[in-house]
C-alpha cells in the first residue's frame, strides 16, 4: 500500500489549489480516499456519528449486498435453463447469470459515478461516496431483461433529481435506488412488470406451461394456489428482481449490517412486525384468494425482505430517532402489504411504501422530539 500512497503523494501537487489541474482535484481525491482514510472531515450532510468515515460505511453495505448479487447471478441462469428446458451445472448457471447481470452493474456505476464526478468538478467539492451503495442497489432491484439504456437513464435521474438537487449525499429525502426504480416503473411500465421481463430466454423457445410470472403475479391471479412452496420462497428459487428473491442471502447481509451497526435492527424488526400485522388482518378478512395467503408466507414474497434490510434502513432517508425508527419501520411494513394486496396494479407495494415513509420520516422525528421536549418540560414543572 505504501507504493500507492507514494504515487498519490506525487500526483497531488498539480491538482491542489493553484495547480494546473485544480478543477480536477475531486477526481484525484475520490480515487485516493477510496483506498485510504481521508484526511479531511465532512462539512455538511453528515449522518455518521462515530469514528468510521462515510466511504468505509458504504463499502460495508456493498459487502453486505454481495450474497444477494452472487445468488442473483446464479438464479438468473437457473431460471433461464429452467425456462428453455435444458439441464445445466451450477457454474453454467452462474456464468450465464453473470453475463446478464454484470453489464447492469457496470452501467449503473459508470453513469452514476460519471454524473457525480461532473457535479464535483462543477461545484468544487470532493466526491460523495453515497453512490457506492446506490450503484449496487439499482441493478439488484431491476428485472434481468431491462434494457441497459433504461438503467442508464434511471440512474442519471436518481442521482440528479433524487440526490444532487437536495444538496448531495446526506441531504436527499428519498432513497436514490428506489427513485430510479420508481422512475422506470412509471415511465416504462411494460419493461418493469408483466411475465416477460423476469426470465432471460434470449428468444429461445420455452417449455410447455412456462409463464415467467413472479410469485406475486401468480398470487394476484390465483391466490395461494399460485404461490410457490414456502421453502422455495425463502431460498429464492423463483423469478423476480435480480437480488430480491433469496431471503437467506438477504439475511446474511442483514447480519453484516446489524453487527457493524450500520443497519438499524429497530427498523428491520418493526417493518417485519408491521407487515405481519397487515397480513394477519387480511387473513382474518379473507375477501379474496389473495388475502388468504398466510401472513408469514406473504412476507417471503417479492421485495419485502430486500426493502426491509437495504432500503428502509437507509441512514439518510429513514427516521433518525430511536422511537421514530419503530414508527417508521412499522408503517413501511404495514403499508407495503396493504398496497400490494389492495391494489394489484402495484403488486410490489414495498417500493411505494418506503418512498412514502421516506417523505414522512422528518415529520415523524419532529413529533417524537417535540413529545420528548414536552415530557421534559412537564417533568421540570413538577420538580419546581
Amino acid at each position: 500500500m505504501k507504493l500507492f500512497k507514494n504515487l498519490f503523494d506525487s500526483l497531488r501537487p498539480p491538482f491542489e489549489k493553484g495547480g494546473k489541474f485544480e478543477k480536477l482535484w475531486p477526481l484525484l481525491d475520490g480515487f485516493e480516499t477510496f483506498m485510504f482514510v481521508p484526511g479531511h472531515s465532512t462539512k455538511k450532510g453528515a449522518h455518521i456519528r462515530d469514528g468510521i468515515d462515510l466511504k468505509r460505511t458504504m463499502i460495508t453495505v456493498v459487502i453486505a449486498l454481495v450474497p444477494c448479487l452472487l445468488f442473483g447471478m446464479w438464479n438468473v441462469g437457473h431460471q433461464h435453463f429452467l425456462a428453455v428446458g435444458q439441464d445445466a451445472e451450477l457454474m453454467e448457471k452462474f456464468i450465464y447469470g453473470a453475463i446478464k447481470v454484470l453489464p447492469l452493474v457496470i452501467v449503473s456505476y459508470g453513469v452514476g459515478l460519471g454524473v457525480e464526478f461532473i457535479f464535483c468538478i462543477k461545484n468544487g467539492h470532493s466526491i460523495q461516496e453515497g453512490f457506492l451503495v446506490s450503484g449496487m442497489l439499482i441493478p439488484l432491484i431491476m428485472p434481468v431483461e431491462v434494457p441497459l439504456w433504461m438503467v442508464a437513464i434511471a440512474t442519471a435521474f436518481a442521482v440528479v433529481f433524487g440526490k444532487e438537487v437536495f444538496g448531495g449525499t446526506g441531504m436527499n429525502i428519498l432513497n436514490p435506488a428506489l427513485t430510479a426504480r420508481a422512475f422506470l416503473f412509471f415511465a416504462y411500465p411494460t419493461k418493469m412488470s408483466g411475465n416477460s421481463v423476469w426470465v432471460a430466454t434470449d428468444g429461445m423457445a420455452t417449455v410447455d406451461g412456462f409463464t415467467g410470472a413472479t410469485a406475486l403475479g401468480n398470487a394476484v391471479e390465483k391466490g395461494m394456489a399460485g404461490v410457490p412452496p414456502y421453502m422455495d420462497s425463502i431460498m429464492g428459487w423463483i423469478p423476480g428482481s435480480i437480488g430480491e428473491t433469496s431471503v437467506i442471502a438477504i439475511l446474511i447481509g442483514a447480519g453484516v449490517l446489524i453487527y457493524s451497526g450500520i443497519g438499524s435492527w429497530r427498523i428491520m424488526l418493526s417493518m417485519l412486525i408491521g407487515g405481519y400485522v397487515m397480513g394477519m388482518i387480511f387473513n382474518a378478512w379473507e375477501a379474496n384468494a389473495y388475502m388468504q395467503i398466510p401472513a408469514h408466507h406473504q412476507l417471503m414474497l417479492g421485495g419485502f425482505f430486500f426493502g426491509m434490510v437495504f432500503m428502509a434502513t437507509d441512514p439518510v432517508s429513514a427516521s433518525q430517532t430511536a422511537t421514530g425508527k419503530w414508527i417508521y419501520g412499522f408503517f413501511c411494513g404495514l403499508l407495503g402489504i396493504l398496497i400490494r394486496v389492495v391494489n394489484p396494479a402495484y403488486p410490489e407495494g414495498i417500493m411505494m411504501a418506503i418512498l412514502f415513509m421516506n417523505v414522512m420520516a422528518p415529520l415523524i422525528d419532529h413529533y417524537v422530539i417535540q413529545a420528548n421536549i414536552n415530557k421534559r418540560l412537564k417533568r421540570a414543572k413538577v420538580a419546581a
